[in-house]
């Protein structure tokens, strides 16, 4: 039975958790009525036969975002039912409140849904979401790799082996690396474990960028990576990796919103005659919030085209690589302006990138109608 075309009169909030779900219905003559559910796919079945007892008046629910993901909205919707994944950081909250149970939770939500005080999250597809996935995967594994790295360079710092050839993990290195031996048998397993979980972090890394580079050329994702890398300090992977994270940039009315649900936009704490602005307010994404501030150092050095990033423009409409080439111009003279003002570098290369999310929004939109 489909729910999703009526009127909804009746608001039904959901506390989820691993093993079940907390229901509690605002009737439309008043009161609640609460049951739970195993969050299982009986569960949930049983959950929706539940809500249409009150089918007639119409009734939509919602559940904050968290460990459960979109799984369970994409199961509600699938049945017919109006289900909303809420921002549970835009929850609102009463500062007196010194009691917290499942049941308050879910009523909160149901009264919250009924005032329309919910701030709802815009899910991905399942698509979207398993290349996400791989990315935030990719994210974890270099991670890993780096801290692979470095218990494996302070283990044989403690006992006296520098490398003085140049950079780590280059060719040469790994030949140095290579021929060091220990003749207590104990220390050589301890090194060949150390050397071996680098080079399985490398091997599972290459893996997963090979995989996301073919996405990344591949329909639907080849055009707006193609777009992303007309920008300087943004290739393949760091285009791929964004339009991972931030998927469907249509969700977002204007590059301010954008801006903000990066995390890059500073922090406020102004009363009466009193005004105090802090840092960013580091909010939303950290991974794509990370990636363009790396993107954004590339800016310190003038604006002026390399050959890799005029390979990446070939091809690409006018209108994009116009757009590209004013961010360059504008991004390279704000940054040093704000450094010449006394502002640090690092200071600098956030704002830059505040102001690249702005250019990335534009080209992310349809083609303007040229005259």
């Amino acid at each position: 039975m489909d729910y999703s075309t009526r009127s909804a009169q009746t608001f039904i909030g959901l506390d989820v958790h691993k093993k079940d779900i907390v229901a509690a219905m605002e009737l439309p003559s008043g009161g609640f009525e609460e049951r739970k559910f195993a969050n299982t796919g009986v569960g949930v079945t049983r959950l929706v036969r539940w809500m249409g007892k009150y089918a007639e008046s119409g009734f939509e629910c919602c559940y904050e975002a968290g460990f459960c993901g979109f799984d369970l909205s994409r199961k509600l919707t699938g049945l017919g039912v109006v289900c909303r994944v809420i921002a549970p950081s835009l929850t609102p909250v009463k500062p007196g409140e010194r009691v917290k149970t499942d049941r308050r939770d879910a009523r909160k939500l149901a009264g919250f849904l009924r005032a329309g005080l919910l701030t709802e999250v815009s899910p991905p597809t399942e698509e979207e979401e398993a290349l996400r996935g791989l990315c935030r995967c990719r994210e974890d594994v270099r991670k890993a790799l780096h801290a692979a790295r470095q218990q494996l360079i302070k283990f044989l710092d403690q006992r006296g082996y520098f490398y003085h050839g140049g950079a780590h993990w280059t060719t040469r290195h790994w030949e140095w690396l290579r021929g060091i031996t220990f003749e207590n048998s104990t220390a050589q397993l301890t090194y060949r474990t150390y050397v071996y979980q680098v080079e399985a972090q490398e091997g599972v890394l290459r893996q997963i960028d090979e995989s996301l580079k073919e996405v990344a050329y591949s329909e639907p994702y080849r055009e707006m990576v193609e777009r992303l890398c007309c920008f300087r300090g943004i290739a393949w992977l760091t285009a791929i990796m964004l339009v991972a994270e931030l998927y469907d940039l249509g969700r977002f009315s204007s590059p301010r919103a954008l801006m903000a649900y990066l995390g890059l936009t500073p922090s406020e704490h102004s009363s009466g005659e009193k005004e105090n602005r802090g840092g960013i307010t580091r909010a939303g994404n950290s991974l794509a919030r990370r990636l363009l501030v790396e993107a954004a150092w590339h800016y310190r050095r003038g604006p002026r085209k390399g050959k890799a990033l005029q390979e990446r423009q070939v091809g690409q409409p006018a209108w994009v690589i116009a757009r590209a080439d004013a961010a360059e111009v504008r991004l390279s003279s704000r940054l040093w302006r704000l450094v010449h003002r006394g502002k640090s570098s690092a200071v600098a290369v956030v704002a830059v990138a505040r102001e690249l999310v702005g250019f990335i929004w534009s080209v992310m939109q349809p083609a303007p109608c040229m005259a």
